[in-house]
């Protein structure tokens, strides 16, 4: 018996995978800082557990509409509004979780062959959802320069006739960078030129962290751009609701038909109960996000300042997400404890065998020479693996 090319070829997510062992070595005693999770450590919020609670009580435990409740996909729709997006409750299908979302949307638009422009650093799981749906990613390499953000030449240049869609994340993951509305407005111009697609992954957009910088759309740039983008957002990390799986698409009406449908015919719909929680997470009481904003700037502000003072190291203060983005090229080309320094990967394995720090390579997201940390996690543990990185350097450079 054989597995299908497909499945065969689909790798585990290098995150998850990384988090996985370091909480299995936590599980067996080590002593293990764990950077690389992208999930809050906070809790759920009460109000939000209330909800849910009350749900159960309420027997509220049924199939619901495959697209998900009305009343949360009109409470998208009015969140979208005060960011300048007008959507009805009909363009909006509730999924399981953002990276499901993204999943229907590209199963939606994607023909086999069908290329997809990707820029790096990008989240690693896009690839593999595009292989998933016989597309072809195409990734673009985008500069430090200009801060990892990718510029209406490099898309000119990886563009081609069998370009269908083209896929942005802002504020970005792995590098914390946040577009500004004249650098989406080069990318809307392209899009709506070439006549293709947008996904505009928007999952950290309650995360940002200056008075002088907010969250824009693309889709909010004109009906041209709006009509051919694809909004995917959810509650995983701004509610700190991961295992509730709560995620959404927003689009023109006949693109929410088909994602709906595509939905309809493989997970129904999502967990009742979860989308109980999601009401009162974007209708209810929301004290608790912004506290929770506000410690996820504080620990940015620390770990970031903590690595610029550690030799060798570098980064680029992010401006929104909970990762932290270091620059490890002048560690390379060295030996550690008989391992040599060839990439990333290499450091990654030195900082978790012999220092007791769990962070990701950059090779999982389509560049090199870097690691990523997550700060969604404690302030003991970000002081303590800051301190062992700065071991880690000073021991032996």
């Amino acid at each position: 018996m054989k597995l299908s090319a497909m499945a065969s070829g689909i790798r585990p997510s290098s995150t998850l995978s990384i988090s996985a062992e370091a909480n299995r070595r936590k599980a067996e005693g080590v002593d293990i800082i764990n950077f690389s999770a992208g999930e809050p450590d906070f809790n759920t919020p009460e109000n939000i557990k209330e909800a849910a609670i009350r749900a159960i009580n309420d027997n509220f435990t049924k199939y619901t509409p495959y697209e998900g409740i009305y009343e949360l996909r009109k409470a998208v729709a009015e969140e979208l509004k005060t960011e300048g997006l007008e959507y009805a409750p009909e363009d909006i299908v509730i999924s399981n979780g953002s990276k499901h979302a993204i999943k229907n949307a590209l199963s939606a638009i994607t023909d086999p062959g069908d290329e997809i422009i990707v820029p790096a650093p990008y989240w690693n799981s896009y690839i593999d959802i595009i292989n998933m749906v016989y597309g072809v990613p195409v990734i673009v390499q985008t500069r430090k320069q200009n801060i990892f953000k990718v510029t209406r030449a490099e898309l000119e240049k990886a563009y081609t006739p069998k370009t269908k869609a083209l896929i942005i994340n802002s504020p970005n993951n792995p590098t914390g960078a946040v577009y500004s509305e004249a650098e989406l407005k080069e990318i809307a111009d392209f899009a709506v030129e070439k006549d293709i697609f947008v996904i505009s992954d928007e999952i950290y957009k309650r995360l940002i962290y200056s008075r002088h910088l907010k969250h824009i759309s693309i889709a909010s740039l004109g009906e041209d751009i709006k009509k051919r983008t694809i909004v995917v957002d959810g509650l995983s990390k701004s509610f700190s609701m991961t295992g509730w799986r709560v995620g959404y698409t927003a689009s023109d009406r006949e693109l929410a038909k088909a994602i709906a449908n595509i939905q309809s015919n493989s997970t129904s719909n999502i967990n009742s109960v979860a989308q109980a929680a999601a009401l009162e997470a974007l209708t209810g009481d929301k004290g608790e996000m912004i506290n929770m904003l506000k410690e996820f700037q504080h620990r940015r502000d620390f770990i970031a300042q903590r690595i610029s003072d550690i030799p060798l190291l570098s980064s680029i203060l992010p401006k929104g997400a909970f990762y932290l983005f270091v620059d490890v090229s002048k560690l390379l080309g060295n030996s550690v404890r008989g391992t040599l320094l060839n990439d990333s990967r290499d450091v990654a394995d030195v900082l978790m065998n012999s220092y007791g720090v769990a962070v990701v390579p950059s090779d999982a997201f389509g560049v090199k020479n870097y690691i990523r940390i997550s700060y969604a996690t404690s302030m003991r543990d970000i002081v303590e693996g800051a301190n062992r990185i700065e071991k880690f350097v000073k021991q032996n450079f």
